[in-house]
């Protein structure tokens, strides 16, 4: 890569920390691994899960984000659910891990209507190496010592309501924040974590004998930034395929599909083209896969 797509990978950099706030990792395929941002859904389907999400964020920019994500979660009882999380999120000089234990409880409104309530603890571990950023014309704030290894305590939650056509999730799964890297008038300073909050819903509604269709919405909010909203849509084929799109206003557009290899394997890809012409032009856009095994 040469000097300007590096000055470039950058700015764009710096310019989502600041314009956009968006400071966790955002998945395409969320609506299969709602475990890394709502703790609820822990043991919520009554079997064991095991999940690996990998998406590679601008694929031709050096740099840019890289985010590795895992799920598991089983039932602890009739009533109680308990999972772990863990995302690796790698942001051109940025490296932040998150580990998580998931606790779920059920409590039965209805004969068709379950509440989830999830609590979500763990740390969070966080490295910037600032050194050379004056390379690309970033001043560093002399108050920014060292950023390495920085590891904090957290601790979220979530509430799931789930009926056999629906859901309905809300969930913030980081409450207290932290220091990290921030952009201000071109000089790299300390800043701190903003709390994302996250409303989500969807459902299934029949339209043949063997196809179904599974809309649903993911809307979140950071302080100090534009409200984000993905609109996705999938069309289930007899239970073996699904096929979708999604759109992110003003942001992307996806494209996915979903293959159920048995009742308990499921194999997931997404690619995401972005909106951005300074980031068209220069990338190949965002793949994303995904592997769940349900034992």
């Amino acid at each position: 890569m040469d000097l300007f797509h590096k000055i470039l990978v950058v700015l764009i950099f710096f310019s989502c920390t600041l314009t956009n706030a968006q400071q966790d990792p955002i998945n395409t395929l969320y609506r299969y691994n709602m475990n890394l941002i709502n703790p609820a859904y822990a043991g919520a389907d009554g079997r064991t899960t095991i999940g690996v999400n990998v998406r590679s964020q601008w694929s031709n920019v050096q740099g840019a984000p890289e985010t590795q994500n895992l799920i598991f979660d089983t039932t602890l009882g009739k009533n109680l659910g308990m999972g772990i999380s863990a995302i690796s999120d790698k942001t051109f000089i940025e490296n932040q891990t998150s580990i998580a234990l998931d606790f779920s409880y059920q409590v039965k409104l209805g004969e068709n209507h379950d509440l989830f309530f999830g609590l979500k603890t763990g740390f969070n571990s966080y490295n910037a190496n600032t050194e050379g950023l004056v390379t690309y014309g970033i001043q560093e704030d002399p108050s920014l010592m060292n950023l390495d290894d920085r590891l904090t305590p957290n601790f979220g939650a979530g509430l799931y309501l789930k009926h056999d056509n629906y859901f309905l999730s809300f969930s913030i799964p980081k409450i207290l924040t932290r220091d990290r890297l921030e952009e201000e008038n071109g000089v790299a300073t300390l800043g701190a974590d903003k709390n994302h909050f996250y409303l989500a819903g969807g459902m299934e509604l029949p339209l043949g004998q063997n196809i179904t269709l599974k809309p649903s919405s993911l809307l979140r909010y950071v302080e100090g930034a534009p409200i984000s909203l993905d609109i996705t849509t999938f069309l289930d084929f007899n239970n073996y395929f699904d096929l979708g799109a999604a759109y992110r206003v003003n942001e992307s557009v996806s494209g996915m599909a979903i293959f159920k290899v048995s009742s308990g394997m499921m194999i997931g890809y997404a690619y995401e083209s972005p909106f951005e012409n300074s980031i068209r032009n220069i990338d190949n856009g965002t793949h994303e896969i995904m592997l769940n095994l349900k034992l």
